[in-house]
């Protein structure tokens, strides 16, 4: 994992000026990897992106999960309105037997919705597989260290930029950076500043910066992608982490 790599950074490297994350998922996960990432292929249900790391797959979670954790799992990380609808249909449907593929998974979903929700601007299974995959990897885990640890091994004056492609991550990313352009970020708890009380970044996006209407049209993922950049004033400390998601 990123967040592994700049926590033991080699000491023999040298620091740089720019890092830029993209924290998408390769498109090849999604066509090639066959671990049911889409659900426009009948694949098995798994979206472990290591498959080797001995963590419970997606279909371990669809199976066995009780139906509100699993409703409380969508809603959170997918942000689904109909989280406890898509929670018991699927529940209902495992009854049935194990649910162990993608097409399967997406189907009773698509059936379980409204007519008018099955059409909308995405497929109604979206958000959901959304939510899995993020569940089975840990994904928002990952971040807030991966961007503190790189964010001090930066030169001073060098920036550091993270393109996200969903809110949760863009909300992660947007506090951590905050917390970075405050002059003091100490906890309640602290009675004295220990932090330093001077910034240690200049926040270069006050808004991120979105694609083009001409980028979408080339490329259509791309659509929800956000950049946000901060330029490094001073190394932070572990006080900039209070109040990010994820961590």
């Amino acid at each position: 994992w990123f967040n592994d790599f700049y926590e033991s950074y080699p000491a023999e490297y040298p620091k740089p000026d720019l890092i830029l994350f993209d924290l998408g998922i390769s498109v090849f996960h999604y066509e090639r990897s066959g671990r049911g990432f889409s659900f426009r292929y009948d694949e098995v249900l798994d979206m472990r992106l290591n498959p080797s790391s001995g963590m419970e797959s997606a279909a371990d979670i669809v199976n066995n999960y009780r139906e509100e954790e699993l409703a409380n799992l969508i809603y959170l990380y997918g942000e689904e309105k109909l989280s406890r609808r898509i929670a018991s249909a699927i529940v209902e449907a495992r009854s049935g037997g194990r649910i162990e593929s993608s097409k399967v998974l997406a189907d009773i979903i698509f059936n379980a919705v409204p007519g008018n929700y099955r059409y909308g601007p995405i497929h109604p299974a979206t958000r959901t597989f959304q939510a899995l995959r993020i569940a089975v990897n840990s994904e928002l885990r990952h971040i807030p260290p991966a961007l503190h640890n790189a964010f001090n091994i930066l030169n001073p004056g060098g920036k550091l930029g993270v393109i996200t492609f969903h809110s949760l991550e863009d909300r992660i990313v947007k506090n951590y950076f905050r917390n970075l352009g405050k002059s003091c970020v100490c906890p309640p708890e602290v009675a004295q500043c220990r932090c330093g009380g001077q910034p240690c970044a200049e926040i270069l996006t006050r808004k991120p910066v979105a694609p083009s209407a001409e980028e979408v049209s080339m490329n259509s993922p791309s659509r929800s992608a956000k950049l946000r950049v901060v330029r490094k004033l001073r190394n932070a400390t572990d006080y900039h982490l209070f109040g990010v998601e994820g961590y």
